[in-house]
């Protein structure tokens, strides 16, 4: 049975965001601008419906769907793109798969004690970032 990932994560740490942006061709100004932020998670986990916020002073993106469910993901907020969007469960990973112009692009979440993890993937960049729930 997968985790329930409900709760709020506050920003630990990240590495290679830098070359994660350059895969998706982000413009070095919101590049160096978003290098900046420490985006908290807000995860409201209801079966197989889920909604996840990202959360900054600069833009928040929420992001909601069902599990195991194709969709399209509006991420022009993001990176100017829309692309097709399935996410499912690999044990006990959270996975997401995004098919559009950027390939090998997606992320997948995992809890470790209190901590959530993200890996997201762009062509061949990998990001990691690390969340601590907040009781």
């Amino acid at each position: 049975m997968p985790p329930n990932l409900t709760g709020y994560y506050r920003f630990v740490s990240q590495k290679n965001l830098e070359d994660y942006m350059q895969a998706l061709n982000i413009n070095v100004a919101l590049r160096k601008i978003v290098q900046l932020l420490r985006p908290d998670k807000e995860i409201d986990h209801q079966g197989n419906h889920m909604v996840v916020k990202t959360l900054s002073p600069f833009r928040n993106y929420t992001m909601e769907f069902e599990v195991g469910v194709e969709f399209e993901e509006d991420l022009r907020i993001v990176d100017g793109r829309k692309c097709q969007t399935i996410v499912t469960w690999e044990e006990e990973h959270l996975v997401c798969v995004q098919k559009g112009e950027v390939p090998n692009r997606g992320w997948r979440h995992w809890l470790e004690g209190d901590k959530l993890h993200l890996e997201l993937t762009a062509r061949d960049a990998v990001c990691k970032q690390v969340f601590k729930k907040v009781q």
